[in-house]
């Protein structure tokens, strides 16, 4: 029917719907090149006292001092554009019931070549899931499956529909401690939690319309550039979401740093110093500073297009630990 709408030839709207389909879903990282999870990487278990805290330091969390609502951690951006999008309810609608077909045919796909994992199957990382779920108060605790592949990653087709979901690549869980696993897990439950999925699918779809209907290209160009800033920004609010359950930035930014430097079975992974990648992001923070490297950070971010680099990341991620915003909800 949007493919009718917007005056799709009948031939292509069975490839329109597939665009539609992948535009939802939602990866930790863009890809094993050039950095992705809801924005994270993967890495192994274990960890020096140089790295990473491990999973004991999640007992002594403090409750939050209210509810979570997406709106709690959203960066600005991805406010005022979920806001905006909101207001197209007739387009929403039509989203909604074509992501249903999709959600659909991921449970068929993860069901018949992942492992479901449960209760009773892999218990320890469900648990990791249903308190990551309790933090961030959503009340369906979606379907977690591990999936074979060698590049460690993450992903959630980012629905609330009837079936909500996330996929982890082993090679992810082999990379990472278990507390770094809920923080991806927690990054993934966040883009659920806001279900990028629909709104990032309906802001590509008004890309598409406009560019159908003829609108001057530089337009065109500026509509692009705005919902790039914002899948970009989407992906720094669920790195809130991870720290928000977590309560502990340097397991976050382990996960970064696992994500851009560690390999499985490289050796590496559990040798990585968080204070010392923290030293690097200072460092690109300076260099970017100059002509050349403002020039090289904007060709980056728009080659990245659906993610920040890990260092941006980073930095956001800690001005963010010390913001009034985010300690009002731990009630410091």
């Amino acid at each position: 029917r949007v493919a009718e709408l917007i005056g799709i030839e009948r031939s292509h709207r069975f490839i329109f719907k597939l665009i539609i389909m992948r535009m939802a879903f939602i990866p930790l990282t863009s890809s094993p090149h050039h950095h992705s999870l809801s924005g994270f990487h993967r890495t192994p278990l274990t960890c020096t006292s140089n790295s990473t805290p491990s999973s004991s330091s999640s007992t002594s969390r403090r409750p939050l001092s209210q509810p979570i609502t997406a709106d709690s951690f959203r960066h600005p951006i991805d406010i005022r554009a979920t806001r905006l999008l909101k207001s197209l309810f007739p387009i929403e609608f039509l989203l909604r019931n074509i992501l249903s077909i999709a959600e659909y045919s991921f449970y068929l796909d993860n069901l018949s070549s992942g492992v479901l994992i449960t209760s009773t199957q892999l218990p320890h990382i469900h648990s990791l899931l249903t308190s990551a779920c309790n933090s961030l108060n959503l009340k369906t605790i979606p379907e977690l499956y591990i999936r074979s592949n060698p590049n460690p990653n993450a992903y959630t087709l980012a629905f609330q529909g009837r079936r909500p979901s996330i996929v982890l690549h082993s090679s992810l869980i082999d990379i990472l401690s278990e507390t770094e696993l809920q923080a991806v897990l927690a990054h993934e439950l966040g883009h659920l939690k806001c279900e990028h999925g629909v709104w990032i699918s309906m802001a590509n779809l008004l890309v598409l319309i406009t560019e159908s209907v003829g609108f001057n290209m530089v337009f065109i160009e500026r509509v692009k550039s705005a919902v790039s800033q914002w899948v970009r920004s989407a992906e720094l609010s669920c790195d809130r979401a991870a720290l928000i359950v977590v309560k502990d930035p340097m397991v976050v930014v382990g996960v970064m740093m696992k994500l851009s430097g560690g390999a499985g079975g490289s050796g590496v992974v559990g040798k990585l110093d968080v204070k010392e990648y923290l030293k690097q992001v200072e460092l690109y923070e300076k260099e970017s500073k100059s002509t050349l490297g403002w020039m090289y950070r904007r060709s980056m971010n728009e080659g990245m297009s659906t993610h920040p680099l890990p260092v941006q990341r980073v930095k956001e991620l800690i001005k963010y630990s010390e913001s009034k915003e985010y300690k009002a909800l731990l009630n410091e």
